[in-house]
This record gives C-alpha cells, structure tokens and sequence, in this order.
C-alpha cells in the first residue's frame, strides 16, 4: 500500500547515516534523500546534502545500499530544488548540470525517482516561462528516461517573499500548467511530487489533482499548511503569501486528509508519501526537530499500516 516517510531536510545536521538510522528506529519506511551541491544555501531547507553525488563513486554506492538493507529503510527519492530557469543563464546551467548528476545518482543507487522543480524567471510571464521550459527541459526529461528515472516536480509556487515577486520561482504549480507542461513534455517519466498544501493558500481544492493527474503522481510530499484568515483579510490573497499563511506538520493546518487518503486510493497510488516539516513551531534544537517528524507519524499512522 502506501509508504510512509520523511523529507531529509529537517535533519539538516545530521548524516545520511544517522538520518536513516532514525527512519528505521521509528517505523519510517522512506526516505527522499537531499542531493544539493556543497556550498551556502539560498533559502530555508536548502542547501542540504545527505548524499554527495559528486563523490558517489562504486565503493560508495555499495556502502549506501548495504547500509539501507541493514536498516530496512529505502530511498523513495533524491531530491534538489534549484530554480533552472533563472534569469542569470549561469545559475541555470548549473542547476541543470547537477540535476543531471542527480539523475545519474538515481540510476546508481537504483531509486527509480528524482524529485526537484521546474524553476521559473520569476519577472516574466507564464507564456514566456512556458517557452523557456520548452527549450531547456525536453532534453533533460529524456536523458532521465534513458536512465530509468521519473522526475516529479513539487507544485510549490516559490512565491512567499518580496525577493521571489511578482511570479515565483517554479513554473509548475497549478493544473492548468501542468497540462500545458505534459503536452510539451508527454513522456511518462515525467510528472509530479505532489504537496496538497500548496493549493491551500492559493485557495484551491487540494484533493481533486489526484483524480485529475492520477498518472503522473510520481511522489507525494506530506505537508499541511494554516491560513490565518485575520492576517488574510488585512493583506488579501495579493499579498505576500507569508504574511497570511504558516507551514505546518500534518495535522495541525488545513488539509483535509482523510478526503487526501481516500483519492490516493481510490486512483491506486502505491508508494511513497514523504513527510515534509516547515513548522516553524517545531524548530531550534533536535528535540523540536525529532518531535515533528514523530508527531506527524502517530497522527498519520490512522492511514497507513507501520
């Protein structure tokens, strides 16, 4: 049925190591393994690296699959968030260059799932993202192909702050996009590490895409997010996003998971549904940070067999 896991990223501090470690103590059966490149992160949960893929030579890769035999735990994906769409082509390239030794990690390891975003020029329109997507990307969902590896793309905006206005940093994040990004792209490797949360605070219905895009769910992030209608209705729905809404641990926002569960289901999803903790409740020492991850757990467990 489905597995449950966790998003590595909370663990910042910790290694691989004793990131599955904790997986395997606590009835987790996953993990989505963070892959970014060494060096200073942009943003808050970047910038982890709990396997370094330019370093994940024969002898490493053999450690790494023992390692998780031993613990009972797989990777359900690896992951990097870059925006490969920046406007300074530089940065781009080298986004798509690691996604690609990402990829090529996937294969190694024989995960299967690379997960990452589609990036977005965040100063122009839609059309003209579209248009960039449609140059850089094809040839990128290919080589994966080739590889054996599914991409799924989160649906996260990357629109919470003045730095990322006026349309954010990630192209994929509503249905009528994502159509448009499969009519592009129609290769089924290509599709979606779906998080409900995101369509709560663009004030849509977070259930109906599982229906809608059953075929192309590749991963599912679980994340719950609040809106503090207070705050909304002194910044509205044009405001920064953060101004009105928080992150939360599943449970304790505004996803309806039960109606969540039910459509996974009923679509036949089998796989992993990796936890993803941004609660800033839960932050500032490695109590807070393990009481997420558990917490989530026992409330998520009335939905899957541990």
């Amino acid at each position: 049925m489905l597995d449950l896991g966790f998003v590595s990223a909370v663990m910042a501090e910790k290694s691989f190591e004793e990131v599955i470690t904790f997986a395997s103590e606590n009835r987790f059966k996953c993990v989505e393994i963070m892959c970014w490149p060494r060096g200073k992160a942009e943003r808050r949960y970047a910038g982890v690296t709990h396997i370094n893929v330019d370093e994940l030579d024969d002898r490493k890769t053999g450690e790494i699959k023992n390692f998780l035999r031993e613990k009972g735990v797989y990777i359900s994906s690896l992951g990097y968030y870059p925006n490969a769409l920046d406007p300074d082509l530089k940065t781009a390239e080298t986004a798509f260059e690691h996604i690609r030794k990402v990829i090529e990690a996937s294969a190694k390891l024989e995960i299967g799932t690379m997960t990452t975003f589609i990036g977005r020029d965040p100063s122009r329109t839609v059309e003209d993202n579209l248009a960039m997507f449609r140059e850089k990307w094809p040839p990128v969902i290919a080589y994966a192909e080739k590889m054996g590896i599914n991409i799924g793309i989160e649906n996260c905006p990357m629109i919470f702050t003045r730095d990322e206005w006026p349309g954010g940093k990630n192209l994929a994040t509503t249905p009528d996009i994502w159509d448009k990004m499969f009519n592009i792209i129609p290769n089924a490797n290509f599709g979606l590490n779906y998080d409900p949360s995101h369509f709560i605070w663009q004030h849509m219905d977070e259930v109906q895409p599982i229906y809608d895009f059953k075929d192309r769910l590749h991963h599912i992030h679980l994340k719950d997010v609040k809106i503090h209608r207070d705050k909304l209705n002194r910044f509205g729905i044009m405001g920064y996003p953060n101004q009105y809404h928080s992150p939360k641990i599943p449970g304790l926002g505004d996803v309806r998971w039960s109606y969540f569960f039910s459509a996974l289901t009923d679509v036949g999803y089998r796989g992993p549904c990796c936890v993803e903790v941004e609660d800033r409740s839960f932050e500032g020492s490695d109590e807070s940070v393990k009481t997420s991850l558990l917490q989530s757990r026992n409330y998520l467990n009335q939905f899957f067999i541990l």
